[in-house]
């Protein structure tokens, strides 16, 4: 069976556009697009092309208009019956440009709903892309650059079916990893028997979309495949979950390129085997080695971070955990050509939850991180690393006040900061650091690509529970901002907001969480009121009343506390930092 993407109809297509300048310019600079469509949507994979464009793929929603004649229902349960089939997601392919536009937007419309997944570049600089109908089947297409169908596949067992991703092999072909229920019938013709409730499936198809072979394993509990990662001599390592009662455990298990079995190897909670782990990627690195990504819950239930390096033969190179203050998951992670990775996910606090971007050595330990969102749901799904060393993320983003989500693409640096259209943005930071070069190699003061400027000098590190400037930091500020002021003022047309943001380190004697969090919230917000102080008063009144008008001081408790080697450095959490917001 084959089906075709549908073009978006013109106006449709520039109403998008509309809503996409209108993202761009509440995000100012940042290379952030927000693609709207009705009711929710959102994306799941991302790929760079060979002309340096990006493709996403994902879902967005659709409303089908009943063909047949309006009729009266005297049963609800009947109405709602001949209605559900009208609403639902479609696989949706978006790709975007150098400069944030929107340059291809298409949208599947096949016969049964469905979502996309995965993508992955094919040689041929078109695509494969991965995904699944709502009501179990699963679906395989081959794209070419322009997104126009090659071919189609929907495979499958007759019972309920979920890719969870799809893998580009070396030999040009693609491999299909999910869960299916079990099926007992012998006549099946994709599997001859369950082995558990549910069972983890793998179906190896060529390049030229022939499945050369499907099957099942598991044991006799709820079985779901979730990825896997080809070795560099063409076997397969995949990973896997098992679940029951309230247990679910890793599964790590090496196949040939038959799908045969070669070794098996179970990962379980070391302290307390009733806590959940679930993992959440695997990736082959550079020299031939495997990461596993999971998530793992504490004891106060709440999820945090673990990387496990392994070799070809299961042997455990490095386990490691990652605590962070607010529960946090990783989705996806990639290797750099030095060795270090970025991974991206979420974080979520009492309030929202925001895209996480980690930045982790060659060791997985945590370097920095930044977090990306509104004051809503916001989520990373994917990454992808560029010819340039930036990486480009796929997200779901929603508008404050809106419960509808959005396809979300953006593009990082390789310090997690966020990267800036080639536009004022990028002469106004090369003024920026040639204004303060002898600062800069002084390290007094670092300015990163998002104009955020970060006081350095030790001096400007405050002391514990402090919040007063000393004569030397007096000093040292006063010097910059004899620089900084008139810059800004010179440039005040294209200058939207001077943020000055205050943090601090997490202790505070022996208290309890509330008064801990709430004593660092009002020390932070004094440590940036001090540093707004220091820059207004020493402007002229001109200055003065033109600051009045950008100035925003804002406190973050110990939320952004400094991490190095998986500890707080407390000094350099004390610290405040500016960021100039552009028009």
């Amino acid at each position: 069976m084959l089906y075709t993407f549908k073009k978006v109809p013109l106006m449709k297509y520039i109403l998008t556009l509309l809503l996409l300048m209108t993202s761009l310019l509440a995000n100012k600079t940042d290379y952030s697009i927000i693609i709207q469509q009705p009711f929710n949507a959102g994306l799941f994979d991302i790929t760079e092309n060979y002309d340096r464009t990006l493709t996403a793929v994902g879902f967005s929603k659709e409303y089908k208009k009943s063909t047949t004649a309006s009729r009266s229902y005297t049963d609800a349960f009947e109405y709602l019956s001949n209605s559900s089939g009208n609403f639902g997601s479609q696989m949706h392919i978006i790709s975007v440009d150098a400069k944030a536009k929107v340059i291809l937007s298409k949208q599947a419309k096949l016969s049964r709903f469905n979502k996309a997944i995965a993508v992955v570049k094919t040689p041929s600089n078109g695509y494969f892309v991965g995904g699944y109908t709502l009501d179990g089947s699963l679906l395989i297409l081959k794209l070419d650059a322009k997104a126009n169908i090659i071919f189609t596949k929907m495979f499958g067992t007759k019972n309920y079916d979920r890719m969870s991703n799809l893998i580009l092999l070396s030999d040009g072909g693609v491999l299909a990893i999910g869960s299916s229920t079990t099926s007992r019938s012998t006549t099946d013709d994709m599997f001859n028997t369950g082995l558990g409730n549910t069972d983890t499936f793998l179906t190896r198809f060529s390049k030229d979309g022939k499945i050369l072979w499907s099957k099942k394993y598991g044991t006799p509990h709820d079985d779901n495949g979730i990825d896997a990662a080809e070795a560099v001599d063409g076997s397969i390592v995949v990973v896997s979950t098992t679940s029951y009662d309230k247990n679910r455990h890793v599964t790590l298990m090496r196949i040939t390129q038959n799908g045969n079995r070669i070794w098996l190897k179970h990962y379980k909670k070391t302290k307390n085997d009733d806590n959940t782990i679930i993992p959440k990627k695997i990736i082959r690195l550079k020299d031939n080695n495997f990461v596993l990504v999971l998530t793992q819950y504490n004891e106060m239930q709440k999820e945090h971070i673990r990387f496990i390096k392994f070799d070809l033969y299961k042997n455990i190179l490095i386990d490691k955990e990652i605590f962070t203050t607010y529960p946090s998951e990783i989705n996806d992670i990639k290797e750099y050509s030095d060795g270090r990775f970025i991974a991206v996910g979420y974080v979520k606090d009492s309030y929202d939850t925001d895209g996480l971007a980690m930045m982790l050595d060659s060791n997985l330990v945590l370097l920095n991180q930044e977090h990306y969102g509104s004051e809503n749901y916001d989520l990373f799904n994917a990454v992808t690393i560029m010819h340039n060393s930036q990486a480009a993320i796929a997200g779901l983003y929603t508008n404050n006040n809106s419960q509808e989500t959005h396809m979300w693409i953006t593009k990082i640096n390789p310090d997690a900061s966020m990267v800036q259209l080639p536009t004022v943005t990028s002469s106004f930071y090369d003024k920026l650091c040639k204004l303060f070069q002898k600062e800069i190699d002084n390290k007094q003061i670092k300015i990163k690509q998002d104009l955020t400027i970060l006081l350095q000098d030790k001096s400007l590190y405050f002391k514990v529970a402090q919040s007063k400037l000393t004569q030397q930091q007096t000093t040292l500020l006063k010097a910059l901002n004899h620089k900084l002021i008139p810059f800004l003022y010179t440039n005040r047309t294209s200058i939207q907001t001077l943020e000055i943001n205050g943090y601090t380190s997490s202790e505070w004697g022996r208290v309890d969480f509330k008064k801990r969090y709430l004593n660092n919230a009002k020390l932070s917000l004094q440590r940036s009121f001090t540093i707004l102080n220091s820059l207004f008063t020493n402007a002229n009144e001109t200055e003065q009343k033109w600051l009045s008008k950008i100035l925003k001081g804002s406190g973050y408790s110990y939320a952004k506390n400094i991490m190095i080697k998986d500890k707080e450095d407390r000094k350099l959490s004390r610290r405040v930092s500016l960021k100039i917001i552009l028009k």
